[in-house]
């Protein structure tokens, strides 16, 4: 699978992590970008599955020897069609137990981005970049934007906690979708954090939401 590759761009579960370790050895690899993510270095990373699985990964690239470059995002602007799509396509609807948590989604293009440039020019070896999107959005903002890609507006209903938990039984495991509810409970009016990295590494811009929101308009009609 990995034969002629001498690096790679991987998303990887902590399951199979150690096979792929020893085939990149066995293959002659020597770089690896990994796609992990900006939870396993935040304080209440031991207590968070997601932290878990990605640093698992982390740690065995960091011993097998390999080159290295670990790109640790923030929140997917993608998440929102999870969250949303479904409500908005059909009800026009977004429920939400904290409307105003805010957080500063990343464009799934900068990610790549910044992948892309760690494989492919030097200086970034045995480095981890944290990113953030250039802004930080409340979730109400955020629906506000994709009515604006849709040309229609999208209206935000409030409710408990435990009816946003039963919305997201049918779409994620509970761990997932409990750690989810911790963290927008946490950003209730609270700035998140931004950041230029992608700025800084690639030479562009970061995208903003608005601009996701207007590439994905036809996931929400």
């Amino acid at each position: 699978m990995l034969a002629g590759a001498d690096k790679v761009f991987l998303y990887a579960k902590p399951e199979q992590i150690e096979a792929f370790v020893a085939a990149a050895q066995s293959a002659g690899v020597r770089q690896v970008v990994l796609l992990s993510s900006v939870s396993v270095v935040m304080a209440t990373s031991e207590q968070n599955p997601i932290a878990r699985m990605h640093r698992t990964v982390e740690l065995a690239i960091e011993r097998s020897g390999l080159d290295w470059t670990f790109i640790r995002p923030g929140m997917f602007a993608t998440n929102a069609r999870w969250w949303w799509g479904e409500s908005i396509r059909g009800e026009g609807v977004v429920r939400l137990p904290y409307p105003e948590a805010q957080n500063a989604p990343v464009h799934e293009k900068d990610m790549a981005a910044l992948a892309v440039t760690a494989l492919t020019e030097p200086g970034h070896s045995h480095q981890a970049y944290t990113v953030h999107g250039s802004e930080s959005l409340t979730l109400r903002r955020q629906v506000e934007h994709i009515g604006e890609a849709l040309g229609r507006p999208i209206r935000v209903e409030t409710v408990s906690v435990e009816q946003a938990r039963e919305e997201f039984a049918e779409k994620a495991p509970s761990n997932v979708a409990e750690a989810l509810l911790r963290m927008w409970a946490a950003a209730d009016g609270v700035p998140a954090p931004v950041s230029v990295i992608v700025d800084r590494i690639t030479g562009r811009p970061a995208h903003t939401f608005a601009q996701w929101a207007a590439d994905h308009a036809d996931d929400f009609r």
